[in-house]
């Protein structure tokens, strides 16, 4: 694919060489804090960001979540691939100049997230040294796991680094299970939680994973004892199990 505009106007400010090679890849997702996060830390260090998401099974999440952020709102969502409108908030929002921004708006999942980004990366001609990689914090493993995969034989592939933007933490409260510290622009409860168990499953390198022993998608990724335990608990959970079954969740 021939140099475009963009990717020169990329070739010419990261090739100062007082800038460190460092990108930031924020991968389509809904949870705002972690859309917030990326922009943040690429506007204050004026670092590269490329974004990546086409429509997929869960981008009318992300529409809803534009729709209720009291900033986000008059961004246009419907129809639009995510990489579009994520961009539309770092230009409009945080103020990242267009030439810092590369879009990459056909990807429909995480392989696909890893796959295209790499590639888009590789048509600019420049190889960054390390590239933090941002996801929705319940699909971050596998997205690591993912590029992992991705650039298993690539000489010249950079250190990627895990970089969510936040860390969930669940707490009780007279209310049930809530998020500590809030929970604006994050999953509900339930719908977390199944994620989560969902999750596992996928990263698990037997012949049903993702991983080299099953579907060949994802890098082995080795599991503590005390994770794989936890699982198990949560999902012969009876109680849990009703709970998300009657939301449709499981």
């Amino acid at each position: 694919m021939p140099l475009t505009s963009q990717d020169a106007g990329w070739r010419r400010m990261t090739c100062n060489p007082m800038r460190p090679s460092i990108w930031f890849i924020l991968a389509g997702n809904a949870v705002i804090p972690t859309i917030d996060a990326a922009c943040r830390v690429a506007s204050e260090q004026g670092v590269p960001l490329l974004i990546s998401g086409g429509i997929g099974h869960s981008t009318t999440f992300l529409y809803a979540a534009i729709a209720r952020h009291p900033r986000y709102n008059r961004i246009p969502t419907t129809g639009r691939a995510e990489a579009a409108i994520l961009a539309d908030i770092a230009r409009e929002v945080w103020s990242i100049p267009p030439e810092r921004i590369l879009v990459e708006d056909q990807s429909t999942n995480c392989g696909e997230n890893a796959r295209f980004s790499w590639e888009r990366i590789k048509q600019t001609g420049l190889t960054p040294e390390r590239v933090l990689v941002v996801q929705d914090p319940t699909m971050q493993r596998r997205t690591m796991a993912t590029f992992a995969h991705v650039c298993r034989d690539e000489p010249a592939a950079p250190l990627f680094i895990s970089h969510p933007g936040l860390t969930p933490v669940l707490q009780n409260s007279d209310n049930g299970l809530t998020f500590s510290g809030g929970h604006e622009g994050l999953w509900p409860v339930e719908r977390y939680v199944s994620l989560l168990l969902g999750e596992l499953p996928r990263l698990w390198d037997d012949i049903n994973g993702y991983g080299p022993a099953g579907r060949g998608f994802i890098a082995h990724v080795d599991f503590p004892a005390e994770v794989q335990a936890a699982w198990r608990i949560l999902r012969e959970d009876a109680i849990l199990t009703e709970a998300l079954e009657s939301r449709s969740l499981i």
